[in-house]
């Protein structure tokens, strides 16, 4: 343990010297979320042991796993076709309408485990439809046949009603996973939807979702590569009664793009004005290797992981990050014959999974888990990272180191991963905080460490951190402030609930602007000054247009040139804001961006220092 005070707090002999890092004070995004997937390993865990199956959902759920706050549950197509017999998931489905809620007993299982641990973001996607709306009568190598939007939409909204009648609430519905491929192998469930029919698809579910009486939004359309989202977004994505029904843009990453590609996609997705949500990834080979063969459970595939979330975070502004699946059998080695073989690399596995388990043990009764260093690197991020946590940009960061800077009401979370060789001097200023910050822990993940508690960096009175980051390394540190609200500084106003922040429509400058809803950018639009309106009340004026926020006739919340009335003066006080002049608190009342914010609701808040 002295060793690890050291390592973490003075520089030793050989750390490279370097120029300081900055964070800087406006932000750049809202966390959604860090997830994974039950796809397919819940076919196989339906048959373990329950304490094994709790086991796992501690792992993956509890606070002392990863505390994922995303889990994606997999609506399995049936796996007519399904050649590889774990990747053939059954269907609920028995003919359009009728159900078996029976079936899938291990992807309902997770499911509920997932939701008895408090995960606050549940999504449902899918491979394929049913075979009996595919073209080909399969749940590979084919397509939705036109026509059948409808009722595959209304199949749908059923799953989520079922759920939610369990008390399981599922948020989002991905009716399409890699819909420019149709895995014609038939290696795994796919289904093929060109670009003209994911509109349609879109459409009929967020209709069917609505008449079932869900909340639940659509996510789509979760295209293979980067690159290929570029192209394929403006194809569907432009049409407002689509947009309508979109919670985010989803994509994956399986071309390994570029950071300049990662930008164009950043770019390219502002213009639906949505969020972007990288919901799948994995099989990395290392850096710049791309997609292959191969199993890694050391700190390599950890730093990996990684690197991908930063990636992901900073150069496409992704809100969420999910890993593709939770759990893997495919080991590429024999646990029993050669027990020490999960913790070394080999040829023959996948770097697939976070978690590995036995794929012979029908046969020989082996229900072990085998953790890997990605599932530590992931935890690094998602234990202490929480949904609604903004992030701030950094710059001047050392060569071969990547932090990730993060704000979240009276803390902050720093998470640096240092890829080099030796160990490297990690300075680094805060812009724009609520006052001094001060250490409240360190965690790191090594070669010979798992998120292991070490010493804590120095803050001076500057808020500038000062560690020294250990070769191959991923360390979070995390950081208290003061809570209350300052006179004179700017600050971001989220639904502690949705995350979403209070913005003027259209970044208007007028005067009868509405405040709304809308999802954490950081512009100066959603960021407000505080002033002191005396008897322990404030005003909130629009960095974009120094105008104040303002209750209008007692009934609409609006932007309004500052001019000193009760109307205009509020209290933050427990999370709640409460206008001045009516007495009652304020908050959303619809989800989703656009909506307005409402006299008489009462929304918890979320207050984060910006500069």
């Amino acid at each position: 343990m002295i060793i690890g005070l050291v390592a973490a707090t003075v520089a030793p002999a050989g750390a490279a010297t370097q120029s300081m890092a900055e964070v800087s004070g406006t932000p750049a995004q809202s966390v959604q979320g860090f997830g994974a997937s039950g796809a397919w390993w819940v076919n196989d865990l339906a048959h373990f042991a329950p304490a094994v199956q709790q086991r796992v959902g501690d792992l993956l759920f509890g606070p002392g796993g990863l505390a994922l706050s995303v889990y994606r549950y997999n609506v399995g197509g049936g796996g007519v076709g399904v050649t590889n017999p774990p990747r053939a998931p059954q269907t609920v489905l028995v003919s359009p309408g009728t159900y078996d809620w029976t079936r899938d007993p291990g992807g309902s299982t997770f499911l509920q485990l997932a939701a008895q641990h408090g995960v606050s973001d549940l999504q449902a996607f899918v491979n394929s439809a049913p075979p009996v709306w595919t073209n080909n009568g399969k749940s590979c190598g084919g397509w939705l046949v036109p026509g059948n939007e409808d009722a595959y939409g209304r199949f749908l909204a059923d799953v989520v009603t079922h759920f939610a009648q369990q008390g399981v609430h599922i948020s989002e519905v991905s009716p399409l996973n890699e819909p420019d491929n149709s895995f014609a192998d038939c290696g795994q469930e796919g289904m093929q939807a060109s670009t003209g029919q994911r509109g349609p698809i879109v459409r009929a579910l967020g209709k069917a979702l609505a008449q079932a009486g869900s909340d639940a939004q659509v996510l789509a359309d979760e295209t293979s590569w980067a690159l290929q989202d570029i192209f394929e977004l403006p194809q569907w994505a432009g049409d407002a009664s689509t947009q309508r029904y979109l919670v985010a843009l989803a994509h994956h990453t399986y071309d390994f793009p570029t950071n300049a590609t990662m930008n164009i996609l950043r770019s390219t997705a502002r213009n639906y004005g949505k969020p972007l949500w990288a919901t799948e990834i994995c099989c990395s080979k290392g850096q710049g290797q791309g997609m292959g063969q191969g199993y890694d459970p050391g700190i390599d595939g950890g730093l990996r992981l990684a690197d991908l979330i930063h990636q992901d975070l900073t150069e496409a502004n992704d809100a969420q990050f999910d890993w593709w699946t939770a759990l893997s059998p495919v080991l590429g080695c024999d646990p029993v014959a050669d027990p020490g073989c999960p913790g070394r690399s080999n040829g023959n596995g996948w770097n697939d999974g976070l978690i590995y388990y036995d794929q012979n043990y029908a046969r020989n009764g082996n229900q072990s888990l085998y953790v890997t260093k990605r599932f530590w690197a992931l935890a690094n991020f998602s234990r202490f990272v929480r949904p609604g946590a903004l992030r701030f940009p950094i710059g001047g960061m050392p060569g071969g180191v990547w932090p990730v800077a993060f704000e979240d009401g009276g803390k902050w979370t720093v998470v640096a991963i240092n890829d080099n060789t030796a160990p490297t001097q990690f300075p680094l200023h805060f812009a724009a905080t609520n006052g001094q910050l001060t250490p409240t822990g360190a965690y790191r993940t090594s070669a010979t460490e798992d998120l292991a508690p070490v010493g804590m960096p120095t803050v001076d009175a500057n808020n500038t951190l000062s560690a020294t980051l250990p070769a191959r390394s991923i360390t979070t540190f995390t950081f208290s402030q003061p809570t209350e609200v300052r006179a004179g500084h700017n600050y971001v106003v989220q639904s502690a609930a949705s995350g979403s922040a209070i913005d003027v429509s259209g970044a208007s400058t007028s005067d009868s602007a509405a405040a709304i809803q809308y999802h954490t950018t950081g512009e100066a639009n959603q960021r407000w000054t505080v002033q002191d309106a005396g008897s322990g009340q404030i005003r909130l004026v629009s960095v974009n247009s120094g105008k104040c926020l303002d209750l209008a006739d007692g009934a609409v919340v609006i932007q309004y040139g500052c001019n000193g009335g009760a109307n205009q003066a509020w209290t933050l006080a427990d999370g709640r804001l409460r206008n001045a002049s009516s007495g009652k608190l304020v908050g959303f009342t619809g989800k989703g961006d656009g909506a307005q914010l409402t006299h008489g609701a009462d929304t918890r808040w979320t207050v984060n220092a910006t500069g």
